[in-house]
């Protein structure tokens, strides 16, 4: 395959004072997959007015590795109807330039962090050729497990002190922090969230409770006096595990348990990691407040509400609140997929270390469901309750989930593969016996959002005598509508705490 590279990613490729530990990791995955790395010739433009003498130097020294496209696409009629009005500058213009090879058929994906020229992607319906460097290596993780370099992922709690700080996944934290080392050896004993691989980690969070009275003289401007949750530390090495969004569901329960206003973290927007986690806070609704000084320079500070409330047509945003203004439903899983999609929700029965956290659909809040339900009437905003199939006594509701969209329409098995694969807990072979299974009838995909899983579980013949299902011939086979009324006895009986509920 040819992909071609965006500017920014070669920028930081070729950065001399820059980690490129992340973007390393990525060229690994091109090199092993023998993918061709192809560059615009706009790039080779836009590098030699950069700044940083090292980085052209850098890049000069290793042009050779990459393939400068010799010939660019007369640009589409179709592009410049639908991005030239959107193109203000020169920097619009070239990430133009960039997309129109990929439309046009000349390279076969494109890799990229800049979030307009997914947006452009978008409006061109070539989204699915588009990826983050996140989205790409999940794409050839899934693909690819047997060159994945982590078998074994698990979040765990521990304390600072367990952690060695001399490995090199701290070394961004005492570049940007000078005086990283002794705050962290102050914070031996506090509670950190960690993801190790061979005993070193590869992804960590930190969170602090601040009170009313929190000192924030150095914000500008300053925050008013609210309960807050800060996120402290976050970081997560590139890997294709969605580890980020592990760890933001891990900051929002801490959220709802502690009762705080906001959510805030500042951050450094210094490297493809920053970055990353940057667009992933403000896809979750995070928004831009100001900038922190410090030692290390400005940071960017962004802040989350904690205010009870619900966006149906974009519920990230406003996540894990949801509403009951919508449909609801009962919608069944079977036990040998349930655990794999929902391992929060595993029952006393079943072995935590079969579900450790190495597969992407294991950590995503974004998950993908299949279905060939005569009911196809979901919509954004929606709530599903998951109905772990099993009979009388061992069917059992676990989990909620809001729906985001459904893709229905699906034209060939490929397209079908290709929009399931990261998230969903088949394999491509089970996708494909998935899409043959029943030619008359193809299966639609619901996307949703994990949002809650229930620590009691109520069963089948609970869900009858509450008179959520008429009876034991009633349970659901496809996606069941109920009642609100249903819906809260079931609430009540889990002993859900209904505070992420809008009415």
């Amino acid at each position: 395959m040819r992909i071609l590279l965006d500017t920014n990613i070669v920028i930081h490729r070729e950065a001399a004072t820059v980690i490129d530990e992340d973007i390393g990791i990525l060229f690994k995955w091109l090199d092993n997959l023998h993918h061709t790395k192809c560059i615009h010739p706009v790039t080779i433009q836009e590098i030699e007015k950069h700044g940083d003498s090292r980085v052209l130097k850098s890049f000069k020294v290793k042009l050779a590795s990459y393939n400068v496209l010799k010939t660019t696409a007369p640009m589409s009629n179709e592009v410049r109807r639908l991005l030239e009005p959107l193109d203000k500058n020169q920097n619009d213009l070239n990430d133009t330039l960039l997309i129109n090879e990929l439309y046009c058929g000349r390279v076969d994906s494109l890799i990229t962090e800049d979030k307009l020229l997914l947006n452009k992607a978008s409006l061109l319906g070539i989204s699915d050729r588009v990826f983050t460097i996140d989205a790409f290596l999940e794409k050839v993780t899934a693909e690819n497990p047997e060159l994945a370099d982590y078998k074994v992922l698990s979040v765990r709690k521990s304390v600072f002190g367990n952690l060695d700080l001399s490995d090199d996944f701290f070394k961004s934290f005492k570049e940007d922090y000078p005086d990283y080392e002794r705050w962290f050896n102050s914070k031996a004993d506090e509670t950190v969230y960690v993801c190790l691989t061979g005993g070193e980690p590869i992804a960590f969070l930190y969170l602090k409770i601040e009170g009313k009275t929190e000192d924030y003289s150095d914000i500008n401007p300053p925050l008013p006096p609210k309960k807050r949750l800060k996120i402290g530390s976050f970081k997560v090495t590139l890997n294709g595990f969605r580890l980020g969004e592990r760890f933001l569901k891990i900051v929002f329960d801490n959220a709802l348990r502690l009762k705080v206003d906001e959510i805030y973290v500042t951050i450094f927007n210094k490297r493809i990691e920053q970055q990353r986690l940057i667009n992933l806070l403000e896809e979750f609704g995070f928004n831009y407040h100001g900038i922190k000084k410090g030692p290390g320079g400005d940071e960017l500070v962004y802040i989350r509400s904690c205010k009870k409330a619900a966006d149906r047509s974009h519920p990230k945003v406003t996540y894990p609140f949801f509403s009951t203004a919508g449909h609801i439903f009962l919608v069944p899983i079977h036990p040998e997929y349930h655990t794999e999609l929902f391992p929060d929700s595993i029952l006393r029965t079943e072995s935590p270390m079969d579900f450790v956290e190495n597969e992407p659909h294991r950590n995503a809040i974004s998950k993908v469901y299949i279905s060939r339900s005569i009911e196809r009437k979901i919509d954004s905003g929606d709530i599903l309750v998951f109905y772990r199939t099993g009979g009388y006594h061992r069917g059992v509701v676990t989990t909620i989930g809001v729906a985001e969209s459904v893709i229905d329409g699906i034209r060939t098995e490929a397209d079908f593969i290709r929009l399931c694969r990261k998230r969903s807990v088949f394999t491509d072979k089970q996708l494909s016996g998935q899409w043959n299974l029943r030619p008359g009838i193809r299966p639609f995909i619901v996307n949703f959002l994990y949002v809650y899983s229930f620590s009691k579980r109520i069963n089948l013949q609970r869900l009858i005598e509450i008179g959520v299902i008429p009876s034991v011939n009633d349970a659901p086979r496809g996606f069941t509508r109920i009642s609100i009324d249903n819906f809260r006895n079931i609430l009540r009986e889990c002993q859900v705490d209904e505070s992420i509920v809008v009415d």
